[in-house]
């Protein structure tokens, strides 16, 4: 169980992040066509979890931008963007805002990754959502970066996670 805060007021979640050098937990997200998203889609490439409590958010739409524009365009670089939020939030968020270099998916139909990933928030005003972190796999699938956002006001860490991922 991790310890994070919200507007300095402590929330625990389910667990920890998966440990560095050990497989990623397989998952199965549903995106935003409503179309089945696997970490086996994307095996091969180096895997960004940008995992956060809702789009609907300034800090978490934030992220996303951030990533969209950091990451999302290297060639062997996926980005996932997930939340609890419904496919049809996340499509609006991207559709708006023109992000078009990042896969957003949700866990709407799948509990078991908040759990399996250690970040559902268990108490506090934002319980049964999940916490912001990152998570950063090799094309191998193990992973190489991780992440627990100490605060959920705070934005991650983009360039230490991106520093994880060797350049082209």
């Amino acid at each position: 169980m991790a310890t994070i805060t919200f507007k300095g007021n402590p929330v625990h979640t389910v667990g920890n992040l998966p440990s560095i050098g050990s497989k990623l937990p397989n998952f199965t997200l549903i995106d935003t066509s409503l179309k089945e998203v696997k970490n086996t889609d994307f095996e091969g490439k180096y895997l960004v979890l940008n995992i956060f409590p809702s789009v609907d958010t300034g800090v978490c739409a934030a992220s996303v931008r951030q990533f969209n524009e950091r990451a999302a365009s290297r060639d062997n670089v996926r980005v996932i963007c997930i939340s609890k939020d419904l496919p049809f939030a996340h499509k609006r968020f991207c559709g708006s805002e023109g992000i078009e270099n990042v896969v957003s998916a949700s866990d709407f139909r799948s509990p078991e990754f908040g759990t399996n990933y250690g970040v559902t928030m268990v108490d506090g005003p934002l319980a049964g959502l999940l916490s912001r972190a990152v998570i950063v796999a090799d094309p191998s699938g193990t992973v190489i970066y991780t992440e627990q956002v100490p605060e959920i006001a705070q934005e991650p860490n983009y360039e230490a996670a991106l520093a994880a991922i060797p350049a082209q």
